[in-house]
């Protein structure tokens, strides 16, 4: 399996409409309301590139095997870099390894002393977040809506 981080703006915005879209994917995406068509694609794709312009880092799309399978990766949140990962269902099974490489670049390269992970307290099954050494840390709230936020320490 060959995995690939690159930029958003490198993915056909066709494929990132269809990912937002998916019906299992919004279920975990609460803040993710009504049609995302081609103006939302590309107001999101603005924003979170303006995310690498402010801060230096932002999320990535994900390519698997020449796949556009999802896109994540570190954002800044409330002066926090936070963990996204948005993976098409076909890829949920990807989802530990992507997870260790951006949490290797956040540690590693970007030295980073800590990284969050928001929930929304739908997302039950937390075990693999804690048994990967993420500690509840407290509960948020972002447009209206309720998030557990986790947090794993640097070691």
């Amino acid at each position: 399996m060959r995995i690939e981080f690159k930029r958003l703006t490198e993915i056909d915005p066709a494929e990132i409409i269809a990912l937002m879209n998916n019906s299992l994917v919004r279920r975990q995406m609460p803040l993710l309301t009504g049609d995302f068509d081609e103006n939302s694609c590309n107001q999101f794709i603005g924003t979170k590139e303006g995310l690498w312009k402010e801060h230096g880092y932002g999320p990535w799309a994900f390519v698997i095997d020449d796949e556009f399978a999802g896109w994540g990766g570190l954002q800044a949140e409330s002066g926090e870099a936070d963990l996204a990962l948005v993976l098409h269902p076909n890829y949920w099974g990807v989802g530990k390894t992507l997870y260790k490489k951006i949490i290797n670049r956040a540690f590693g390269e970007m030295n980073l002393q800590s990284v969050t992970v928001l929930f929304p307290p739908s997302r039950t099954r937390v075990k693999g977040l804690l048994r990967l050494g993420s500690e509840e840390d407290k509960e948020l709230t972002i447009g209206n809506e309720r998030f557990i936020r986790y947090r794993l320490k640097r070691h």
